[in-house]
């Protein structure tokens, strides 16, 4: 009998993350960060030559991605964190031509088992726009509450989550059986009053420790003093402002389809590089250089 495929570890409390994203909105969510990702969105689509008749949004928190996809499809479906916290998506085999999800894949426990689901439910040629957090996102406010409990306690407690880094998303998009994967990243930095001007605006984007390791009892109040210290001693401008980077990490990819690009067979190349190289580089008697007029 074959053994068993390892459980996925469960990273983050999903359930915990829908209640903080409840408050988010009670407390009047910060959103210029969706803001951004849904106009970027828009324009990505709008390049796209493809027509798309059924759509779904994944995740996304609120409505706003809802709102830009509008009447352009047939029927557009929006999945929240009521509907699927368990990560195990609705969808038929082939029911979709577009799936889109914004500032969400980043809390899934099994990124791997969401795409292959999103794969399945796609029709061949169709599409997956996805924005996440990513890279170096909130890579200050890590650093400085690593060297303040290093300080002053015992040792450093997991406060943000680990981030997937391009590399690694590429190579899971391929896994997942999609085609032409492309992702890209776009580096957002924020400046703030000071550390604690930060951490609000966190909690009115829903976006603050959903970690189930996360420590359970409330921070030192000298700890977070100190780390705020620290914060602006290492990541302040002149007029004292304190910076906070965000990573919009880009995936895009598709389902294969017939008429899309594939890669030459390994030995089928009816040219040699070197050839290419040598058809393609100046002549020694002509020199390589050239000058501006």
């Amino acid at each position: 009998m074959a053994p068993s495929p390892p459980a996925t570890p469960i990273l983050f409390d999903r359930v915990l993350l829908r209640a903080r994203q409840s408050r988010a909105l009670r407390l009047g969510p910060a959103g210029f960060l969706l803001d951004r990702v849904v106009e970027d969105m828009a324009e990505r689509l709008d390049a796209v030559l493809r027509a798309f008749a059924d759509a779904a949004d994944l995740w996304t928190p609120g409505e706003a991605v809802l709102d830009m996809l509008g009447d352009r499809f047939r029927s557009v479906t929006h999945i929240g964190l009521t509907d699927s916290l368990t990560e195990t998506l609705p969808f038929p085999a082939e029911s979709l031509d577009l799936v889109v999800s914004a500032l969400a894949l980043q809390f899934v426990n099994d990124l791997p088992g969401v795409l292959a689901q999103i794969r399945r439910a796609l029709r061949p040629d169709g599409l997956l726009l996805a924005a996440m957090v990513g890279g170096e996102t909130l890579t200050e406010l890590r650093q400085a509450f690593a060297a303040a409990e290093t300080e002053l306690e015992d040792g450093v407690s997991p406060r943000v989550a680990p981030f997937a880094d391009l590399r690694d998303l590429g190579a899971l998009l391929q896994r997942a059986g999609l085609a032409l994967p492309v992702t890209d990243v776009d580096r957002i930095v924020v400046r703030y009053d000071s550390a604690f001007a930060l951490m609000a605006d966190l909690r009115r984007m829903g976006a603050t420790n959903v970690l189930v390791e996360r420590r359970r009892t409330p921070t030192r109040r000298s700890t977070m003093l100190r780390m705020a210290q620290i914060y602006a001693e290492r990541f302040a401008d002149t007029d004292g402002r304190i910076r906070a980077t965000f990573d919009v990490v880009w995936l895009s990819a598709w389902a294969p389809h017939e008429s899309q690009q594939k890669p030459l067979r390994p030995g089928s190349a009816k040219a040699s590089l070197a050839e290419a190289v040598s058809k393609g580089s100046p002549s020694p008697e002509r020199g390589g250089s050239s000058r501006m007029k």
